[in-house]
């Protein structure tokens, strides 16, 4: 059970290779990238307690270093961002040499930043360990960290060598967190494959309780989605915005709420989806049942879906507006939304009324 999903981006272009049982012979995997016989894993305390020495047998006769970090968002700032570029110096990888980033997304945007400012760039092999990672994060060359002004706003673009997709470490995963991850799934269909969206309806309850061909299904589906977006639009001039679906909600509620565990990313997403859509249907873009129909499948799934189900106290409306004003989908000092006309019809606005917003997170806060 093995799929491969190719990004084509010139002499940038990797494979995406989703399956089962790919950290048992991540060597073989790995081997035909190597100049030498060597490479540095990190990873974090969780991962590594739950996966890292079968990953070191996978590897086989491939040497093996390793530094796991601390779990959870914080650690994607610049003090671990440090830590892990001096670690790697201290190992002497040198460019020629791979570094793996084996975790979820916060490990993969981590140490891919670290890997593309490592001796002004070494080649990095990411192995997600988490469903966010596998169908979003390791895809694309997005890396970076976040600062006290916001998400992700450090970082550079830089592809991986090869994204290796075990499916069944999902199985380890705690049922929070992958519903977290499935709300980045949700955001496929709902951008742009509404048959997809169809099929999650009906599938997502089989996909979350362990079905493997489900969740095979759902990763090399979401995986393709994201190639073909980034094949098209690797540093995100158009089209690839398309992909940031609910995260301008989802970036100020994570820094409203302390990059913590308050408040998972994909959790934010999932929240962020359904304000997009309920801004749309305001706006006049699309009928009443798209929304209703998206936090109709949220909630099916046990998913966050209001801000009311966020723990702990959240700023007001202008408070939120003002820290998407630092998000970095902001042009020219103008709000831009992914908003949508439809299921599997998103769309970049690149002017959206202020006021609209805040009727929209107005609202939301009453209902907590």
């Amino acid at each position: 059970m093995l799929n491969r999903v190719p990004v084509n981006l010139g002499e940038r272009s990797y494979e995406v290779r989703i399956g089962t049982g790919l950290i048992d012979r991540a060597g073989d995997e790995i081997r035909p990238l190597l100049r030498r016989p060597r490479v540095a894993v990190v990873t974090d305390e969780t991962v590594a307690g739950l996966h890292l020495e079968r990953l070191v047998a996978g590897l086989g006769g491939i040497g093996v270093s390793h530094l796991a970090l601390p779990p959870g968002e914080a650690t994607k700032g610049w003090e671990q961002f440090s830590r892990t570029v001096e670690w790697l110096l201290e190992q002497k990888v040198e460019r020629r040499d791979i570094v793996v980033a084996f975790g979820g997304g916060v490990i993969g945007d981590l140490v891919g930043f670290a890997a593309a400012v490592l001796r002004r760039g070494v080649r990095f092999v990411q192995i997600p360990t988490s469903l966010l990672a596998q169908v979003d994060s390791s895809v694309g060359g997005k890396t970076g960290i976040n600062t006290a002004q916001g998400k992700n706003l450090v970082g550079a673009f830089h592809q991986p060598s090869l994204v290796l997709a075990d499916i069944g470490v999902l199985e380890t995963l705690s049922p929070r967190d992958f519903l977290a991850g499935y709300g980045e799934v949700v955001k496929y269909g709902l951008l742009g494959d509404a048959a997809f969206f169809d099929w999650l309806e009906a599938e997502g309850p089989a996909l979350a309780a362990g079905d493997r061909e489900a969740r095979l299904r759902a990763v090399t589906r979401s995986v393709a989605m994201k190639a073909g977006i980034v094949e098209r639009d690797e540093t995100e001039e158009g089209e690839r915005a398309l992909l940031n679906l609910g995260h301008t909600f989802c970036h100020a509620l994570e820094k409203a709420t302390g990059f913590s565990d308050r408040l998972l990313h994909g959790e934010g997403v999932a929240i962020g989806c359904a304000l997009a859509f309920e801004l749309s249907q305001r706006l006049g873009l699309c009928s009443q049942e798209a929304p209703s129909r998206v936090r109709a499948h949220l909630k099916a799934m046990g998913m966050k879906v209001d801000l009311a189900d966020i723990p702990g106290a959240l700023p007001g409306a202008e408070g939120l507006l003002d820290l998407m004003g630092q998000d970095k989908k902001v042009i020219d000092g103008k709000l831009r939304f992914i908003l949508a006309r439809g299921i599997g019809e998103a769309f970049v606005a690149e002017d959206v009324p202020g006021e609209a917003v805040l009727a929209v997170l107005n609202d939301a806060l009453v209902q907590r």
